[in-house]
């Protein structure tokens, strides 16, 4: 059934269908306001038993746009997309005791209502980036080149930066080098022996070194020789 509504718009319903209508409302409520390529791919990749029946009433309101009034069909737009309950059929099924169970079958319509898009679907998309020509390409290489060194130079800019400011003073090098060649021998050594306790704690004369033992066999000599 193909009605003209006003602004060239075609309707095509299937009626009674022996569905649910929510079941039909969730497919619907996908294609509401696509294109006709576009509503044909979301139901041809849905899998519900409701898109088969959804997809035959789009393929019947593109023929019937193209067959009464002229239209292009890829070039629609599905305006409204609704689904309305229908009767109920009634069923029966005996039960325990003598007791019956309602079946309720329920049906619903489906309508779908076409509208031409209001301007040609390929002038409405983005327009896509085309390669660049060798004219753009050789203004572009220049610049290019001009950020490369650009980058490079901050990069030798930051690095000089870093050195001058990790860098000593000559004064702290010469104090630095002077404590370096400094003898060990004005630097007075303390050794502690293991069980010496404050004894172990003394000073040991320059150009000597020696540990605990040494120490307890001199003190030990020198006792001896007093005696």
């Amino acid at each position: 059934m193909s009605v003209l509504e006003p602004q060239t718009a075609v309707r095509a319903q299937a009626k009674w269908v022996r569905m649910s209508p929510r079941k039909a409302r969730l497919v619907a409520e996908h294609i509401r306001g696509r294109s006709v390529p576009e509503a044909r791919t979301i139901l041809a990749f849905t899998d519900r038993r409701a898109a088969r029946v959804v997809e035959k009433v789009l393929s019947s309101a593109v023929a019937n746009a193209e067959a009464n009034h002229g239209l292009i069909g890829d070039e629609l737009i599905v305006e409204a997309a609704y689904v309305d309950e229908g009767p109920v059929i009634k069923r029966w099924r005996a039960r325990a005791r003598g007791r019956v169970a309602r079946i309720r079958k329920p049906t619903c319509h489906i309508t779908l209502r076409l509208v031409p898009a209001p301007e040609p679907l390929e002038a409405a998309e983005k327009p896509r980036r085309g390669r660049r020509t060798p004219a753009k390409a050789a203004e572009a290489e220049p610049q290019a080149a001009g950020e490369a060194k650009e980058k490079a130079s901050r990069r030798r800019r930051a690095k000089v930066e870093e050195a001058q400011a990790g860098e000593v003073s000559p004064a702290e090098e010469a104090e630095g080098a002077a404590s370096e060649e400094k003898p060990a021998a004005e630097r007075p050594v303390r050794d502690s022996g293991p069980g010496e306790g404050a004894r172990g704690n003394q000073e040991v004369p320059p150009g000597e070194t020696t540990s605990g033992r040494t120490l307890a066999r001199r003190r030990r000599k020198k006792k001896e020789e007093e005696e």
